[in-house]
């Protein structure tokens, strides 16, 4: 986070429900996100932590970037941009990493957080973000969904949110990128020692006035998702000072995640892993990754035909299973069969013909899976457990 603080604008702000009867609990998305890895976090901060001070040409702030770079790598990202700009005679490095949507490739949901510090090793300002991005993305590569996401670790926030305008001006305007939402994240480490059981989700309420409206609606939903898919409460306040701010300034509908209870330690050398909460930041996570979820519209199999019919016309049954399933199909044309992992994964795909009796899933191990049946007219969503 720039310099300036964000306490006193807070209190000033009407502060809002976390719920929204628009939403509700998504049992996928919960499989997904009761994935988040505490070990994962806590050992990402160690390591970001001990890159040092990561200001604009430092070796530690080029270490950080090719750790980041290597980690979405490891993962099996495959579309990773390293985007160069200067600063008083420095060069350093915006991270992009594209996730193509399956339903809308060419719209995206951008989750950013700047990975350069101010003063220390800034492992709360903003470690905390980028190791949460870094979480998140490990979660959300092999689910499908319908909107693409970019995943953005900025550089230069600390010095004027430079490498955010750098990738506005050249990139979202030049490109004229269609973004359905800008998720920003920036210090959500909480503060060892403190009560941290409270997410502040921000909203646009600057000019262009014209994209606050959508901007309260992101928001709102970000908020509901926060309450369904952690254990945190939320308050709504008002986007400031981050790198969300030169989207904000191109007319993009923003939305943000901040600490409740803000840091004494941001821009020092005490911004430290022993200074903050992270079961706090896994929290956050959780809640972060249910909200990406909803917003790029995770798959999960809808139905289309009423329980009563399907309970008559199509059976897969026993449920739970050795692996060995019988079909019955009283619809006059065939279905895809697709099953999914946990993670999103397509781990089985096949046909089933009107004359299809049984599918052998024994090769799967044991454990919960989403089959999603589909056919020109109708598709349904069955959830499965094998266990042996």
């Amino acid at each position: 986070m720039t310099t300036f603080f964000k306490t006193t604008g807070i209190i000033l702000l009407l502060l809002l429900s976390i719920k929204s009867k628009a939403q509700t609990f998504d049992a996928y998305y919960d499989g997904i996100v009761n994935n988040v890895s505490a070990t994962n976090i806590l050992n990402d901060l160690t390591t970001f932590e001990n890159y040092g001070i990561k200001s604009i040409g430092t070796t530690a702030l080029s270490n950080t970037q090719n750790w980041i770079k290597g980690r979405y790598q490891a993962m099996g990202f495959t579309d990773i941009v390293e985007q160069p700009f200067d600063y008083n005679g420095g060069t350093t490095n915006n991270i992009i990493v594209t996730k193509i949507g399956s339903v809308y490739p060419n719209t995206f949901l951008i989750i950013d957080a700047h990975y350069d510090t101010l003063n220390g090793p800034g492992t709360n300002d903003n470690g905390s973000g980028t190791v949460l991005l870094l979480e998140i993305a490990r979660l959300l590569q092999n689910v499908n969904t319908e909107y693409s996401i970019k995943f953005i670790h900025f550089s230069g926030e600390e010095p004027g949110l430079l490498g955010s305008n750098y990738y506005v001006n050249n990139t979202v305007i030049p490109q004229n990128l269609d973004i359905k939402l800008v998720l920003n994240i920036d210090q959500v480490g909480g503060v060892n020692g403190m009560t941290n059981n409270t997410i502040i989700c921000e909203r646009d309420t600057g000019s262009p006035s014209s994209n606050n409206a959508a901007s309260d609606t992101a928001t709102s939903s970000l908020a509901t998702c926060i309450g369904l898919y952690s254990n945190l409460q939320t308050e709504i306040s008002y986007a400031y000072a981050s790198d969300y701010m030169p989207f904000e300034n191109n007319g993009e509908i923003i939305t943000g995640l901040y600490e409740k209870n803000e840091t004494p330690y941001g821009h020092t050398s005490s911004d430290l892993l022993i200074n903050m909460d992270p079961a706090y930041l896994t929290e956050v996570t959780k809640g972060a990754l249910g909200a990406a979820l909803y917003f790029a519209v995770g798959v999960q199999g809808t139905s289309a035909i009423g329980d009563d019919i399907l309970a008559d016309s199509l059976l897969f049954f026993p449920n739970p299973s050795d692996g060995f399933f019988q079909f019955k199909n009283e619809f006059e044309n065939t279905f895809e069969f697709t099953v999914f992992n946990v993670f999103g994964k397509t781990v089985h795909s096949s046909t089933l013909d009107k004359d299809a009796i049984s599918i052998d899933l024994s090769l799967l191990g044991e454990g919960i899976y989403f089959c999603l049946f589909t056919n020109e007219n109708n598709s349904f969503s069955k959830k499965i457990m094998i266990a042996r």
